[in-house]
């Protein structure tokens, strides 16, 4: 037994570090930070064949559901039109004010609260500090990380909508894959610990820090992605 456990668990850190450096490999080159109007021909060198052109990813990742997004986005986007049109929103945080909300929430809540679970990890769960406000980290973790998550998700509501406000089209481009490949790295995060009471509490406790560790990194895939969107308009 002690065997199989270990085998999953060389397993699984193995798969973490494949995902890791095909990410940067990926990232480092440039391609997945720019504009989808734009062209390069690093990833072609690191990556040569083995994932397709990022414009035929993202309508394919996004083509079942553009539609009623747009559609749930177009409810608000007059709303704020006509706010911009009549002074009401300067230009600047109809642009910025999106990625400067969503960075605040990285850079504080999302960076604090891995750190607290790497914390947990390495036995001082149990510790008061004065970032968690009376808790212990064990208690304050999943209530930060649980916050970020619900502001990650009501922000990019907002995000699709100043986007389209600013006549850009939604759901094409590199950001949008981050964001959607963040959304589900912090899901399935959130339902890990509903294993960490069963048998196979050590591997899932295991899982979910390498796992969490995978998230920040996309999240701040996500960042980059997100500023060179806004400097491409």
């Amino acid at each position: 037994q002690t065997s199989v456990y270990t085998h999953l668990q060389t397993t699984i850190n193995m798969r973490v570090a494949t995902f890791l450096t095909t990410l940067f490999a990926a990232f480092a080159c440039g391609e997945a930070f720019v504009a989808p109007s734009r062209s390069t021909s690093c990833v072609g060198r690191s990556v040569a064949g083995a994932l397709p052109k990022s414009s035929s990813l993202q309508m394919s990742a996004f083509d079942g559901i553009k539609e009623p997004v747009q559609s749930y986005v177009d409810i608000w986007t007059p709303m704020f039109k006509q706010a911009s049109e009549a002074g009401l929103v300067p230009d600047f945080l109809l642009h910025w004010g999106h990625g400067a909300a969503m960075a605040s929430v990285l850079l504080s809540m999302g960076v604090i609260g891995a750190y607290m679970g790497w914390q947990i990890r390495l036995g001082n769960g149990e510790e008061v500090t004065p970032l968690t406000l009376g808790d212990t980290i064990r208690e304050a973790h999943p209530k930060i990380i649980g916050g970020a998550f619900f502001f990650f998700l009501l922000g990019g509501q907002g995000g699709l909508v100043l986007l389209d406000t600013q006549g850009q089209s939604i759901l094409e481009s590199p950001h949008a894959m981050t964001a959607a490949l963040s959304v589900a790295l912090l899901a399935t995060q959130a339902v890990l610990p509903k294993l960490f009471a069963t048998e196979n509490g050590k591997l899932a406790r295991d899982v979910h820090a390498y796992l969490g560790t995978a998230t920040m990194t996309v999240l701040f895939a996500h960042l980059v992605t997100g500023l060179n969107l806004g400097l491409s308009f």
